[in-house]
C-alpha cells in the first residue's frame, strides 16, 4: 500500500486548522495545535504562503486563509453549479440535434470536458468527461477564446498546432476567427482537430455577464454540414442551449 507524503497531510492538517478556527492564529497555536516543532511549521506555512493559500498579517504575524484557496473553491463550486443548470438542457439538445453534446471550461490551456451527452442512437461511444480538447481548433475551444479574455492570451500564447491542413495556426487569422465568433455568437470546427467531425458551440455566461463555459455539439461531417454549410437549425439549437443555460444561471436575456 502506498505510503501518505507526511509534508502534504501535515500542510492539509494547517489547511483545515485555519479554515475552522479563529480568522487569524498565530505560529504558536498552530504548531502546538498539530504537534508540531515551530520550524517545521514555519516552513509548511512558508510555502502554503508563497503558493497564495495562506496569509500573514504585517502586524500581528498572525495567518488566514489565502485567496488562492477561495480562487480555487470557488472555480469548482462555479464547474458544479454550471454542470447542474445544463443536465436538462444538455439532454434536450442531443435528442433534437440527435448529436454527441459536450460541456466545457477553460482549463490551464485547454477545454476541460465537464459533461458529455451521447449522440441518442445504439453506437458504441466513448464517455470523454475529463478530456481536455485545444483551445485553437475546437469549437468549445474557440469560443471560450472569443469571450474569455484569459482563453484568449492561453490561446494567443501557446502554440497552435495545425491537426488538419484546416487547422487555423496563424496568429492573425486566429484573431479574424474570433472576431467573427463573436459577431455571430457561436464558433465552428469543421475538420479543423478532427478528420470528418464537425461541430458547433455557443457560449454560456454567469449573473455577471461572464463567460463561464461553453456547449456544443459534435458529428460526422456529413450529417453537421451536408450541403456544405452547417444545418442552420442546429446552430440555433446550439445557441438556444446556450441561452437557457445562461438564462438559468442568472445571466438573463442575451
Amino acid at each position: 500500500m502506498a505510503r501518505n507524503i507526511q509534508s502534504l497531510e501535515r500542510a492539509a492538517a494547517m489547511l483545515r486548522l485555519l479554515a475552522g478556527g479563529e480568522r487569524r492564529l498565530g505560529l504558536s497555536d498552530i504548531a502546538s495545535s498539530l504537534g508540531l516543532a515551530k520550524g517545521t511549521a514555519h516552513g509548511i506555512l512558508r510555502t502554503l504562503q508563497q503558493e497564495g493559500f495562506v496569509e500573514q498579517d504585517d502586524t500581528s504575524g498572525r495567518y488566514q486563509l489565502g485567496a488562492e484557496l477561495l480562487r480555487l473553491g470557488t472555480t469548482y463550486l462555479d464547474v458544479h453549479e454550471l454542470r447542474a443548470r445544463a443536465l436538462v438542457w444538455t439532454d434536450d439538445l442531443a435528442r433534437s440535434s440527435g448529436e454527441s453534446v459536450y460541456l466545457g471550461v477553460l482549463h490551464q490551456q485547454g477545454v476541460l470536458i465537464v459533461h458529455h451527452v451521447f449522440r441518442p442512437d445504439d453506437s458504441r461511444q466513448v464517455l470523454e468527461i475529463g478530456a481536455m480538447q485545444p483551445l485553437h481548433s475546437t469549437a468549445l475551444g474557440k469560443v471560450l477564446s472569443a469571450y474569455d479574455p484569459v482563453a484568449h492570451s492561453e490561446a494567443l500564447d501557446t502554440e497552435r498546432k495545425p491537426f488538419t491542413d484546416r487547422t487555423v495556426c496563424d496568429a492573425e487569422d486566429f484573431e479574424h476567427l474570433l472576431a467573427v465568433t463573436r459577431a455571430r455568437g457561436y464558433a465552428a470546427d469543421v475538420e479543423e482537430t478532427w478528420e470528418g467531425v464537425a461541430s458547433v458551440a455557443a457560449p454560456i455566461h454567469d449573473r455577471r455577464r461572464m463567460p463561464v463555459g461553453a456547449v456544443g455539439i459534435t458529428g460526422a461531417v456529413e450529417r453537421l454540414r451536408p450541403d456544405g454549410e452547417l444545418r442552420p437549425e442546429l446552430i440555433a439549437a446550439v445557441r438556444d442551449c446556450a441561452r437557457a443555460v445562461s438564462r438559468d444561471l442568472g445571466a438573463g436575456r442575451f
